[in-house]
């Protein structure tokens, strides 16, 4: 299979239908084109036959004192391909050169092993807690 990786935004759609067809929480078109053009950065892995969105990764916050590292998500299809590992390749590599030495640097995640090998770990003196809104 061929694919190129792309430090690009996808679209609302493409990042809706992503996040649903992942398994992730759904978001609206609307709250979705307010938020993907506020990313700090955001990169896209796509077949380079037909630029199917494969998968993508963001990491939304200031710069310099708070980021959280967001949408990490593979479509199905295309999971255990090593796909994800790119996509926060990616990710860290923005996140060394551009995210100030002391920012707290987070994420929520389903499963631990993939955040693991790039030094993240699970917090001892933090909870990881969220405002749950009924839409």
């Amino acid at each position: 299979m061929s694919y190129i990786i792309l430090i690009e935004t996808p679209t609302p759609i493409e990042y809706c239908e992503l996040r649903k067809a992942g398994g992730l929480s759904e978001k609206t078109i609307d709250a979705a084109t307010i938020s993907l053009p506020k990313s700090l950065f955001s990169v896209v892995i796509r077949s380079s036959n037909d630029n199917e969105l494969i998968g993508m990764g963001r990491v939304v916050g200031d710069l310099g004192c708070h980021v959280q590292i967001c949408d990490i998500v593979v479509n199905p299809n295309y999971q255990k391909r090593g796909f994800s590992k790119l996509l926060m390749q990616e990710i860290m590599k923005f996140v060394e050169k551009e995210v100030h030495q002391c920012a707290f640097v987070n994420l929520f995640a389903d499963v631990g092993f993939l955040y693991e090998r790039y030094g993240f770990i699970k917090s001892n003196q933090s909870i990881g807690m969220y405002l749950y809104r009924k839409n």
